[in-house]
């Protein structure tokens, strides 16, 4: 197998890889069997806080106490302040607002309603290119095709992943700011950038894939020739000579 077409299977590898990792940060939280025990976006001390636990973990679907342990129902978009009852105590003042049944502020209740929906999108165009990528390991259109849907799955993880990491980052510093421990999650941090990352090189190679593809097809179909020619001829080139007769000179073209 050459260069060229040896291209399209390690962008359907890294496609792959790249929808695994999305699993593993959606389903974090609804299984206690590693890599998803370990894998949460924000781990903080939430004891005194009425209605939390002693350590709160923040994952797709769930809020958690220690290890993936203790928690709560899943819930689609679930508000950050799902932690804690309404209206409740000791809360920082930046996390707590009237969003989420008076438990969310206006800015985390959206940046990660935001970012949730964008993880979905993104694992929806992702999806399609990874059946599409089948047809890029035959074809340049196919491999056109699965570079133009991967790179519209790209644009919305791009956003997901950003919109995740200002989100936790930033509440992280709130927790640290009012003297409470927190930490980001390694893994689920590590399997968003490293899916973002997979889905780049993936898109690249398709996309190098297909202008492959149509450069090795047209050298294929260039007949060759040899000496002077001329173009425009119907039945293919003229190849012009030159000699002389009795003095004279005549020119004679034959194809």
């Amino acid at each position: 197998m050459s260069r060229t077409t040896s291209l399209a299977p390690v962008a359907l590898l890294l496609l792959a890889g790249s929808l695994v990792l999305v699993w593993f940060v959606i389903l974090s939280g609804l299984t206690h069997t590693s890599p998803l025990r370990q894998t949460y976006f924000l781990r903080a001390d939430t004891s005194g806080i009425q209605g939390a636990r002693a350590i709160t973990q923040w994952t797709y679907f769930k809020t958690c106490g220690d290890d993936n342990t203790d928690c709560g129902p899943a819930r689609p978009a679930l508000p950050l302040g799902d932690a804690w009852a309404s209206n409740a105590r000791g809360v920082p003042s930046e996390l707590i607002g009237s969003y989420g049944n008076d438990t969310t502020s206006y800015y985390f209740w959206y940046m990660w309603r935001f970012g949730w929906v964008f993880f979905l999108i993104a694992l929806f165009f992702e999806v399609l290119p990874f059946f599409a990528g089948f047809l890029a390991l035959c074809s340049r259109l196919g491999s056109a095709f699965t570079g133009l849907i991967s790179l519209v799955a790209f644009f919305f993880l791009t956003i997901a992943v950003s919109l995740m990491t200002a989100t936790f980052v930033k509440m992280r510093n709130v927790f640290l700011s009012d003297g409470r421990s927190a930490s980001l999650g390694r893994y689920a941090f590590g399997f968003s950038w490293g899916a973002w990352a997979a889905l780049l090189i993936s898109t690249v190679l398709f996309c190098l894939a297909r202008h492959k593809r149509r450069d090795a097809a047209a050298a294929n179909a260039a007949p060759a020739t040899t000496g002077r020619t001329r173009r425009g001829w119907p039945f293919g080139r003229r190849t012009a000579s030159r000699r002389s007769y009795n003095g004279r000179r005549v020119k004679d073209e034959y194809a």
